[in-house]
């Protein structure tokens, strides 16, 4: 995941909490007008509920996608594991070649010096 799809998705989940925060004083809100000793005001509980809704509703899309995306990342799709070890393996066998050429020409030198 890169840093922009993860400042994203950051950003995303920031917007849930101050979602789920004005859920809460909605919530709030009904329970101070049913608690009103004159009773409670029709349309400012039905407004309370209707974003509440809302909310709710927009929370859980939000969390929805948040989630599909978290099972959806492949943490080595990007990764270069393969081709570092494969280089690695190419180095060690060049070291090895290397060392066998060495064996070789310290051979040769010796056949040159005893002759």
């Amino acid at each position: 995941m890169d840093s922009q799809t993860q400042n994203a998705s950051l950003q995303r989940l920031q917007t849930v909490e101050k979602r789920i925060v004005r859920v809460l004083e909605l919530a709030g809100g009904v329970m101070e007008e049913f608690s009103n000793p004159s009773g409670p005001r029709k349309e400012l509980v039905n407004s309370h509920c209707s974003e509440f809704m809302q909310l709710i509703k927009d929370i859980q899309v939000t969390l929805r996608e948040e989630i599909k995306s978290a099972c959806e990342y492949r943490p080595f799709e990007k990764c270069d594991y393969i081709a570092r070890i494969s280089n690695e393996i190419c180095c060690q066998k060049v070291q090895y070649v290397l060392q066998k050429l060495d064996g070789m020409r310290e051979t040769i030198d010796g056949n040159h010096h005893a002759a």
